[in-house]
């Protein structure tokens, strides 16, 4: 694991976009094709801000994936993360390979077996990931299943999860908050070759500090990242307040 800080949450963008962009390039030039997943929230921002402005893609060579989507949802709404990846990245790359989203109004048991059969074909070059206030990884929050073999779970929503989305703005109260998600397995974000994990804003700090510096633990989910061999962190001063230096890549 690689950690990155930057000096605020646009840099980070920068540089997190930018990185994904050259591993989306060097997989197009290896294989002829790139498969990404992307994430979704506030902290994927400027992330997808500065992948969409990179230049030199091949867009129609690349497949995405989609981490995690609430039950029963309704796509028009503020939160929906299908909304989210169609206003902000799809409607503003040319046309990809193909797009797989997750429908959280459809059944969620054949959603997922929906997915797991896509995604079983194709090899994962890159993943664009955050963590979550309570160090949940995709939707997997603690103590989170790292031994399912299944790409997309359906997973129950703890409390300090869905008051993360109440805070971001994404509902009006915490009774909106769905309980309940189909999110991609952690098993099956570590089977991607490259993860890139942009992480900015405070109140991600002690998330951040238990990811990387205690031992790995379901109880703090993306603590599992520190056992792949090609991931990056991405951080702002406010997000790594808490690190200690060594941990920090120079």
């Amino acid at each position: 694991m690689d950690v990155y800080v930057l000096q605020n949450p646009k840099e980070l963008g920068k540089a997190a976009g930018a990185a994904a962009a050259q591993l989306i390039r060097d997989a197009i030039r290896r294989n002829g094709t790139a498969n990404i997943i992307l994430a979704t929230g506030a902290s994927q921002f400027e992330t997808l801000n500065q992948l969409i402005s990179e230049k030199d893609i091949e867009w129609n060579k690349v497949t995405m994936f989609h981490l995690d989507e609430y039950i029963g949802l309704p796509e028009s709404h503020p939160a929906s993360f299908r909304k989210y990846l169609k206003e902000r990245f799809l409607a503003k790359v040319p046309p990809l390979k193909a797009a797989y989203l997750v429908n959280g109004e459809a059944d969620p048991a054949g959603e997922c077996a929906r997915l797991h059969h896509i995604l079983s074909t194709h090899k994962i070059d890159v993943a664009l990931v955050g963590i979550g206030e309570n160090g949940h990884l995709a939707f997997n929050d603690p103590p989170a299943d790292f031994d399912t073999e299944a790409a997309y779970i359906i997973v129950n929503l703890d409390e300090p999860c869905r008051k993360q989305q109440l805070g971001e703005g994404w509902f009006g109260s915490l009774e909106e908050v769905p309980l309940k998600a189909i999110s991609m397995s952690v098993k099956q974000i570590l089977k991607a070759e490259a993860i890139i994990c942009s992480v900015p804003d405070s109140r991600k700090a002690i998330a951040v500090k238990n990811s990387v510096e205690r031992e790995v633990s379901n109880l703090y989910p993306a603590s599992i990242l520190q056992t792949h061999a090609n991931c990056r962190f991405y951080l702002d001063h406010n997000s790594a307040a808490l690190l200690s230096s060594q941990k920090i890549t120079q």
